[in-house]
């Protein structure tokens, strides 16, 4: 059944205020517009909310994790180990730092990278570890950190998703070592495009400036010298004042999200696509910040494939996102020796999964309508 007369919910849209974009039209007449005073005030407001750490803005959450590396001496010989369950970025940086990315599957649980997997992954080659957060959900921070201190191990922490999520009590950002935050427009805070990355004391901020914008150091009103080789990846004033307004509001968006995520465990529950086997996410409502809802496929159950049921809820006016596919299945990552079968869990789970409306602006209203979609189209679709 279409409902082609009801209005599109997608699954992401960007809440940004009027006073924000008042703010933004204010910088633009400012005749400021590059890095300049609203980045320094949004690093400091970044700062305090990570317990007064440095922190460095970048034009990506790309950029962040790049330089992260870089800074933790991530080179050439070296091998990083990470989650094969995430966005392509996440190991692709490490191949352009010139250092080696190894996989280590996930815990189907959790869908976050197996800690146990993970260790039993470290060689002498092994520089640091890249853990991804995925959806939200940190991974077991304490365990993480133990492993990373027995074998001498950098931690770069992929928080893309994670900005207002927690570890014990303790924001993400506010504990660990390099944290690397993404503010694209479909996460918690958006500053249009642009990352952060929270450093652990001048020294490591300093370098990140310099690595930041073409390895330069000024002094005075005419010195300038270059001693790294450093890309072009600042943030402008402009997305700058965009972060500085969402910031404001992240605590209110992140209860919002939690409440949203109960709704969804609650419309659920009891119906014809739980009964089939469809999968949800850890019902974590302490740490995650609910970056993401995903649901996995019980394809074997089902009559149709992934594509049609992502159409299906379509033609019911529901977006619906793929989060993530097994980044060693792509072409780059068979050229160089990975194959099917080798991480299984990440297979499966990037094969099945399907990302689901959750968006500040949501109401309890939207996410019955989004499981009353999925429930029939599971009933409609359901084998035998």
């Amino acid at each position: 059944m279409t409902q082609s007369n009801v209005a599109f919910l997608p699954f992401v849209k960007p809440e940004i205020d009027e006073e924000t974009i008042q703010g933004v039209a204010d910088v633009l007449r400012s005749g400021w517009i590059t890095t300049g005073p609203q980045n320094q005030a949004f690093e400091a407001a970044l700062s305090e909310f990570c317990g007064g750490r440095p922190v460095r803005t970048f034009n990506s959450g790309t950029a962040t994790l790049e330089i992260g590396l870089r800074i933790a001496g991530v080179g050439p010989g070296d091998e990083v180990i990470t989650t094969p369950a995430s966005w392509v970025a996440t190991s692709n940086v490490i191949y352009e730092v010139g250092a080696t990315p190894v996989f280590a599957d996930i815990d189907p649980v959790t869908r976050n990278i197996d800690l146990d997997r993970l260790e039993a992954a470290i060689t002498p080659r092994t520089k640091a570890l890249i853990p991804v957060y995925l959806a939200g959900m940190p991974v077991d921070m304490d365990r993480l950190y133990a492993i990373a201190r027995q074998h001498g191990l950098r931690v770069i922490e992929d928080a893309a998703q994670a900005f207002g999520a927690t570890w014990n009590g303790k924001r993400i950002g506010a504990i660990g070592d390099l944290v690397s935050f993404s503010f694209h427009p479909n996460k918690n805070l958006t500053s249009i495009e642009g990352g952060a990355l929270v450093l652990n004391n001048e020294a490591e901020a300093v370098l990140a400036q310099k690595y930041r914008l073409q390895g330069i150091t000024r002094t005075g009103f005419d010195g300038m010298d270059c001693d790294v080789l450093g890309g072009k990846y600042n943030l402008t004033d402009v997305a700058a004042r965009v972060g500085l307004g969402q910031l404001k509001h992240i605590e209110r968006f992140t209860e919002q999200r939690r409440k949203l995520a109960r709704a969804y465990f609650a419309g659920f529950e009891g119906g014809t696509a739980r009964k089939l086997g469809v999968g949800l996410p850890v019902a974590d409502f302490a740490n995650s910040n609910w970056h993401m809802f995903q649901i996995t496929l019980p394809l074997e159950k089902l009559t149709i494939s992934r594509a049609a049921f992502m159409e299906q809820l379509k033609e019911r006016g529901i977006g619906s996102g793929v989060h993530y596919p097994a980044i060693h299945l792509f072409t780059l990552y068979r050229e160089r020796g990975f194959k099917a079968g080798m991480f299984p869990h990440a297979e499966r789970f990037g094969a099945t999964t399907v990302t689901l409306p959750l968006f500040t602006q949501m109401t309890n209203d939207d996410v019955a309508r989004v499981c009353r979609a999925v429930n029939e189209i599971c009933e409609q679709y359901a084998k035998g």
